[in-house]
């Protein structure tokens, strides 16, 4: 990011020593009074950049994450730049010309036993001659791109050297076009969307299937074995390895890791990118179109703490109408083609056997609620009676019923549950021989009915109340646009009575960094203006340089739009960054025409002739940053989605930006300054005055 930044004070400082040089200053005045006469444009300029990037570090959220760490490495590399350019690119122009003759008079003066120890005469000689080959080279290949740079620069400054004196006279037509083109980019401000962050290819994906509840786990591996076989050969897929059940997991959670669970981890190939992985997911998909009773479940590997994109809860206290709104609504985004995966929390749940006891009935048979569920689970799931011991192993002793006396819900129904009376019963009548037991056999159905239903896989609550939670990916679009449909679907479908619901997910995480963002923005805009009213000593100049800002965000909605890049988290850095880019034009355009009225030039003319002298450092430093960012926005390189929004946001706001200031600062300029050249005057001989006594001060 940095790149094509840091460089912006040395060339402003440098092409000001260059100017002078070209009006006869010797190499030391030149390095002396250029260096001084920019100095406070270049001080403004880095000062406000860093007070755009250094409120990021107090940004919350993803955009936190992402950016703090940036933001205080551009904000000390800025910092150190600044030092460099006031001191040590003045020192390196003032020895123009000067060390190279030096160091080749002393090379070729050289002694055998001087300096250069018992260095040949010839090898020197040799030594010269290869640097004035490789120099020259250098210098003819320089000459010769630089004149092919010139031509179109010549002719952009001579046109605007032309054009600006007439733009200054019709000034309403150029502030009209440009607050056409504001209104029209706030009006294709909506139509861009919004997401969180942009999708990131990582080069490997989930996929988890479920099948209906009490699916075995046979069918399970198969169901993965297929996908596995059938993808292997997919040109995108480098490998897929499947998991059914709970396999190694210590951790498995039950409604994550059961039997009819299966997970397949897929590594793509190095170049498939975001369009292979897309292209690999629909595939997976359409294979398990022919198998309806699955849902499927892509994620990726988490880099941040992420939800899924779309997460709607439907809050309500009963858990039949919870099911049913579930149910209802997961139909109707299946029904869309933007919504993938879509998942309920109640959708489905696990079969069950319920015992639903008849208190009565058993009591009148001498039972309990206790003693009857006791039984049944003890001969359903057993008990262990003792352990068996095998060299240093304890083995658990398992007693329960035959399985042939548990395999079904008529088992259950005919498990006998006083099974302990009727074994006391026994034993007493073989005790006292004789006696007849009066204790008779009492199934579980005598005292209880047994129902084979489905109960509810998870329950989840928030804040004390039963939610249903229906997820969903997005298939295409952004995540604004998806919220706005589900808000659609909700306002045309009500789903029940004492129902309310609330659409979470990473549009929450989106509404909080957006916040957030905004008020950074908001900050870096105040504070560029303090920063800037402190160094022009003045509340009217900044104002009028601050008309930067709007212009670039112009450019910065074309080239999203251009691009078709939603507005995220990424791109709101990229325009809080572009606030401290975009006024470096407008503070050394702005700096050098108060220069030229405090010498006493007419204030259409300092425009003029400030406009034409600045015009040079402007483009060269724009140029800088532009290609600076140019990688970041071609996209090189892993995790280029994320960087790309912020470049393309960068670059296409600083060029339309740059365009239009040297066309609209100077008319703002003209139409807002009211003072008189007799107070730029005064103003310098305050200045002056100033000088002339800090002089008095130091001197000895």
């Amino acid at each position: 990011l940095a790149t094509g930044m840091v460089v912006d004070d040395s060339i402003v400082v440098l092409e000001n020593i260059a100017r002078l040089r070209e009006k006869g200053l010797s190499i030391l005045d030149a390095a002396v009074q250029g260096t001084k006469e920019v100095s406070m444009a270049v001080t403004a300029s880095t000062l406000t950049t860093v007070a755009v990037f250094f409120p990021l570090v107090f940004v919350q959220g993803v955009a936190g994450q992402l950016f703090r760490d940036q933001a205080l490495t551009i904000t000390f590399a800025m910092l150190i730049s600044l030092v460099v350019a006031m001191t040590l690119i003045p020192m390196l122009a003032s020895l123009k010309g000067s060390a190279p003759l030096a160091y080749r008079e002393e090379l070729e003066n050289a002694k055998p036993q001087g300096r250069f120890g018992a260095i040949p005469r010839g090898l020197i000689w040799l030594m010269l001659s290869a640097f004035r080959i490789v120099g020259g080279l250098i210098g003819a290949v320089l000459r010769a791109v630089g004149r092919v740079l010139l031509a179109p620069y010549d002719l952009l400054a001579a046109g605007y050297t032309r054009a600006l004196p007439n733009v200054l006279r019709r000034p309403w037509l150029v502030i009209g076009f440009s607050l056409l083109a504001f209104v029209g980019t706030l009006l294709l401000v909506p139509t861009l969307g919004m997401d969180l962050i942009p999708q990131l290819a990582q080069g490997r994906f989930e996929m988890t299937v479920k099948l209906p509840p009490g699916t075995p786990l046979a069918n399970s591996d198969s169901l993965a074995r297929e996908l596995q076989l059938k993808h292997a050969g997919d040109p995108n897929i480098a490998t897929i390895y499947g998991v059914s059940g709970v396999g190694t997991r210590l951790d498995a959670n039950p409604t994550e890791s059961g039997e009819n669970i299966a997970r397949l981890l897929i590594a793509l190939k190095p170049e498939a990118g975001e369009a292979g992985e897309r292209a690999a997911m629909d595939a997976l998909r359409k294979t398990m179109a022919a198998h309806p009773g699955g849902e499927v479940k892509f994620s990726r590997p988490q880099l941040f703490s992420f939800s899924t994109p779309l997460e709607i809860e439907i809050r309500g206290y009963d858990l039949d109408t919870l099911k049913k709104a579930g149910q209802k609504l997961t139909g109707i985004m299946r029904a869309s083609d933007r919504f993938a995966d879509v998942k309920s929390t109640v959708e489905s749940g696990y079969p069950e056997v319920q015992i639903r006891f008849d208190q009565d009935r058993a009591a009148a048979l001498g039972l309990t609620t206790r003693a009857i569920a006791d039984q049944v689970v003890r001969k359903v799931r057993g008990e262990v009676a003792t352990r068996y011991n095998f060299r240093d192993r304890k083995i658990d002793v398992l007693v329960r019923a035959r399985e042939d006396d548990r395999a079904s819900v008529d088992d259950i129904r005919n498990l006998i549950v006083n099974s302990d009376q009727v074994a006391a019963a026994a034993a007493a009548a073989t005790t006292v021989p004789g006696q007849l037991t009066a204790v008779k056999p009492i199934r579980l159905s005598a005292v209880a009915d047994v129902l084979a239903t489905e109960g509810p896989s998870e329950i989840h609550r928030v804040s004390q109340e039963r939610v249903a939670i229906v997820s969903s990916n997005l298939a295409y679009g952004d995540l604004s646009t998806a919220v706005e449909e589900v808000r659609g679907i909700l306002a045309k479908n009500p789903l029940a009575a004492g129902i309310s619901v609330n659409i979470g997910g990473q549009s929450e995480e989106l509404d909080s960094s957006v916040s957030s963002l905004i008020f950074a923005l908001a900050l870096a805009i105040f504070l560029v203006y303090l920063v800037m009213a402190s160094q022009f000593e003045s509340l009217l100049h900044p104002f009028v340089i601050m008309f930067s800002i709007p212009l670039a965000a112009v450019g910065a909605v074309l080239a999203l739009k251009l691009t078709n890049n939603a507005i995220s988290v990424v791109v709101f850095i990229g325009l809080i960054m572009l606030v401290g880019i975009v006024v470096k034009n407008a503070i050394v355009l702005i700096d050098r025409v108060n220069q030229l009225r405090e010498a006493g030039v007419e204030k259409r003319a300092a425009i003029v002739q400030g406009a034409e002298s600045r015009l040079r450092p402007i483009v060269m430093t724009t140029l800088c940053t532009l290609i600076g960012f140019l990688p970041l926005a071609i996209g090189l390189g892993d995790g280029a989605e994320v960087r790309a929004p912020m470049a393309i946001t960068v670059i296409g706001g600083l060029l339309v930006s740059t365009l239009l200031t040297l066309v609209v600062i100077p008319i703002v300029y003209d139409r807002l300054d009211f003072r008189g050249d007799a107070w730029y005057r005064a103003r310098a001989e305050r200045h002056a005055a100033r000088q002339a006594s800090a002089t008095l001060e130091h001197a000895p």
